[in-house]
């Protein structure tokens, strides 16, 4: 449940999470100390008679104006800083792929501890709303992007033991084994990044786009290019 507060200084209207009720924060705005109310303060309006269908008068004029929630609004600097880093980290992959660099396995689970935090930070970065009143920062950020990374490669490494044992060319394979790991990997962001479910799958699938961009320039081929085992005939 949503709880109202209204800003004392500037007096925007944000609808905070109810798991931050009784605490207090600074308003994204002008910075001014924001104390949420605790649930038992809550007040409950019950709404009039003549209201009471579809918040319309007897006369069918709307009784009240809808209240303007915060909508997702895109950092432009940080989104630019993170498509630099990923950009620099992709020309620097592509150059260590081609003096094959990653043959080894050990190299490779070694890039994806070191990428895979930086990624969950990166998404985070530019995924949650401007109007938060408590974004993830500092330590608690890099904390949160290292829980999600852990189970980013949880589900990363279910993948790569399914791809060419139950996951093969055939595409429905693909959509019955491979796509469930998008459900799980939203699930995982939605509960390690304070997003909501629809933004965690999108946080999911930036870091599925980013791997398996980086894994082609490693020069380990596209991941759907999965071998056909051929049985030899007696």
């Amino acid at each position: 449940m949503a709880i109202f507060v209204v800003c004392p200084g500037c007096r925007t209207r944000f609808n905070v999470s109810d798991k931050f009720a009784g605490k207090s924060g600074p308003c994204p705005k002008c910075k001014t100390v924001i104390q949420i109310p605790k649930l038992s303060e809550q007040v409950v309006i019950h709404e009039p008679e003549q209201f009471a269908s579809g918040g319309r008068t007897q006369a069918g004029k709307l009784a009240t104006k809808p209240i303007a929630r915060p909508s997702l609004e895109i950092n432009a600097v940080a989104t630019a800083a993170v498509i630099g880093a990923i950009l620099v980290l992709a020309v620097g992959t592509f150059v260590l792929g081609r003096a094959s660099a990653f043959e080894n396995s050990i190299a490779r689970i070694v890039g994806l501890l070191v990428v895979t935090p930086l990624l969950a930070a990166g998404g985070y970065s530019f995924l949650h709303s401007e109007d938060d009143l408590f974004p993830l920062q500092g330590r608690r950020l890099y904390a949160r992007a290292a829980l999600c990374a852990a189970g980013y490669l949880v589900i990363w490494a279910g993948f790569e033991w399914m791809r060419g044992i139950v996951i093969t060319p055939e595409i429905w394979t693909w959509v019955v084994f491979a796509s469930p790991l998008f459900l799980v990997g939203g699930f995982v962001a939605y509960l390690t990044m304070d997003l909501d479910y629809g933004n965690g799958l999108l946080h999911f699938a930036f870091f599925v786009l980013v791997t398996v961009l980086l894994r082609w320039a490693a020069n380990l081929g596209w991941i759907w290019d999965i071998p056909v085992t051929e049985i030899p005939l007696a």
